[in-house]
């Protein structure tokens, strides 16, 4: 059976891009995205939930991408969901899942 990953979000970048030329030329953006929902409390109280993503975008879309998003801009995003671990200084493993980007569209004027 096949399954579905895919994730779709729009939201604020949190702080300008890392663009990395990797040694086989590659390039790959790493930025965070911050995305707002509203709520209504049990005590009629409005309030919000900000909640803060990962993501990569890489090769031909990193190269375009990397000049343009910039800390604030609003971005729609669009990919998949994918974890990844790696060994700390100390030798302890970390995970991180981070949304792998396949579409970007700047949703600002800037």
């Amino acid at each position: 059976m096949r399954g579905l990953n895919k994730v779709s979000m729009i939201g604020h970048l949190g702080k300008d891009t890392d663009v990395n030329t990797l040694s086989d030329g590659k390039t790959v953006v790493h930025f965070t995205l911050a995305t707002t929902e509203g709520f209504t409390d049990k005590q009629g109280t409005k309030q919000c939930a900000t909640d803060w993503h990962q993501l990569a975008v890489w090769g031909a879309l990193a190269d375009f991408e990397g000049k343009y998003l910039t800390k604030g801009r609003l971005v729609y995003a669009e990919g998949s969901l994918r974890t990844r671990h790696f060994d700390d200084p100390d030798g302890r493993r970390k995970y991180v899942t981070e949304v792998i980007a396949d579409r970007l569209i700047l949703l600002d004027n800037k």
